[in-house]
């Protein structure tokens, strides 16, 4: 089993920066592929971004690509997501998510493909 606790949202103004941090617990994330998620009000979640279990391959949607940078620390037990140049598309709620993986170089981006959630985080950007 792996808990995951997303932090870091909150309430910021167009063009703002905000770093969202996704704590593990449970197992050791050594074998643990994950990702962000996140979904806007009367829309369905959507993926943001992943990493591969050892931080050194990602992947991102479109939409946030040049923006945003995640990042994992092993040894704390730790996913990251930076946000930078926020806009008002942006606000939703950001999951983190996670998989036990056999594979090093993969990265995963459907929500179907992740077994462990977080409760989510809410970010808000005020244009």
């Amino acid at each position: 089993q792996v808990q995951l606790v997303e932090s870091g949202g909150g309430l910021v103004q167009d063009g703002a920066s905000l770093r969202l941090s996704c704590a593990a617990s449970g197992r050791s994330l050594d074998n643990i592929a994950m990702g962000w998620f996140r979904q806007a009000p009367g829309k369905e979640r959507e993926f943001v971004a992943s990493i591969n279990r050892s931080g050194d391959r990602t992947y991102y949607a479109d939409s946030v690509k040049g923006r945003f940078t995640i990042s994992r620390d092993n040894a704390k037990n730790t996913m990251y997501l930076q946000m930078n140049n926020l806009k008002p598309e942006d606000t939703a709620v950001y999951y983190c998510a996670a998989r036990i993986t056999a594979t090093g170089i993969s990265v995963y981006y459907a929500s179907r493909d992740y077994r462990y959630w977080g409760q989510g985080t809410q970010v808000t950007v005020s244009s």
